[in-house]
């Protein structure tokens, strides 16, 4: 462990340093969720989120067999989209999963090149190199599977001036809620079966060139009941970070395997969204209906200060804010982070977010993990899963 503390200290760069980046990422395009109702779900992460209008595809763009919309706040982009057929591999996957994440879309300079050498690393194709285009211009993707059924594209938009793609227009809407402060995403993890954790660590590396530059075991993750393992991948700029984790067995069922059992298979447990104001935005969420999971108990925040002190770094923020709100605080050597996570965002215990402020820290907040782990578990006691 000290080894991957290290790597995080002196930074992505040192891991990187004379090595060639064969796939280079510019940053998340956008994640597309397949749902039940994309109308409905449109309208929860607008009203709840904060999410504006951006564009739109289905029967009235010429769609036949699905409608999608798109969102947008700041720099993230969330597409919603669902069947209009039974007869339908989008229908099929929410059959199977519930709501959930399909598509991680990756912004690359070429996506002709990002396919080929995935795939000639062992990468299994979803969709070959594909052109698409209308009067603003061309777009190429192309995709892999990755865990599960989930999938990474690649997105070339370099000569494309629309909205968001082609086949999409913009989409005019008068109820349009004020933003809520969510800037860009921070992190995306995924949950994958027993003993799955290195296979997919491994392939991260061979196949994207990505790198392990932080390690939690079953000991560092861990309560009375349940525990996890969890390896963090990044790839050379460390613009994308993808947490994957596994299960480790404890007293109880954790809230990986709930994951599993509900989700049917691996699949992304969380998005992690960045903003710059996290009293703000949690404040305006609370306000708008999102739950989030109950709040570490009094002592937790007894201990902050010395957690702080710790690393010689000072809490800007008010203490009895971030106790009211219910919003966690680590530290490492490089600053301090300010985290909280929704309670899952629909009936399945599976697919939730986590709303996060670094403040310089580079870490995932493990001081909070074992304060984490007792508030998911309360959850999955009154749901009868633990």
């Amino acid at each position: 462990m000290a080894k991957d503390i290290k790597n995080v200290e002196y930074g992505l760069e040192k891991i990187f340093d004379g090595a060639q980046d064969f796939l280079p990422l510019l940053g998340t395009d956008y994640v597309e969720f397949y749902v039940g109702n994309a109308k409905q779900a449109a309208h929860f992460y607008k009203t709840a989120f904060g999410f504006q209008s951006h564009a739109y595809a289905g029967l009235e763009t010429g769609v036949k067999d699905k409608a999608s919309y798109v969102l947008k706040q700041d720099k993230i982009r969330i597409v919603l989209t669902t069947a209009l057929k039974s007869d339908s591999e989008i229908g099929e996957h929410v059959k199977k999963h519930g709501d959930g994440v399909k598509i991680v879309a990756l912004w690359v300079d070429d996506a002709r090149k990002s396919y080929e050498e995935t795939v000639k690393r062992g990468a299994k194709s979803y969709m070959e190199p594909t052109v698409e285009t209308d009067e603003h211009g061309e777009v190429v993707r192309a995709g892999i599977y990755t865990y599960g059924e989930t999938v990474h594209m690649f997105v070339e938009r370099k000569n494309y001036k629309g909205e968001f793609l082609p086949g999409f227009r913009k989409w005019e809407s008068d109820y349009n809620p004020e933003p809520v402060g969510l800037k860009f995403i921070d992190h995306m993890v995924g949950n994958v079966g027993w003993n799955e954790m290195n296979t997919w660590v491994k392939w991260y590396e061979d196949v994207m060139g990505f790198v392990n530059f932080l390690s939690f075991d079953d000991k560092q993750i861990t309560t009375e009941y349940s525990a996890l393992m969890s390896k963090v991948m990044s790839n050379g700029n460390g613009r994308i970070k993808f947490p994957i984790n596994e299960p480790a067995e404890g007293k109880k069922k954790s809230q990986i395997e709930e994951y599993l059992d509900f989700y049917e298979g691996s699949g992304v447990q969380h998005i992690a969204v960045a903003t710059d104001d996290i009293l703000k935005t949690v404040a305006e969420m609370r306000k708008r209906g999102i739950e989030f999971l109950s709040t570490p108990p009094k002592t937790y925040y007894d201990d902050v200060p010395l957690r702080l002190d710790k690393h010689d770094h000072k809490l800007q923020e008010d203490i009895n804010q971030l106790r009211e709100l219910g919003i966690m605080i680590d530290a490492d050597e490089e600053g301090y982070l300010l985290q909280i996570f929704t309670k899952p965002v629909e009936d399945r215990p599976t697919l939730f977010f986590e709303v996060i402020q670094r403040m310089g820290a580079k870490g995932f907040g493990a001081g909070n993990f074992k304060a984490l782990f007792e508030s998911i578990e309360r959850e999955q006691e009154l749901r009868g899963t633990l």
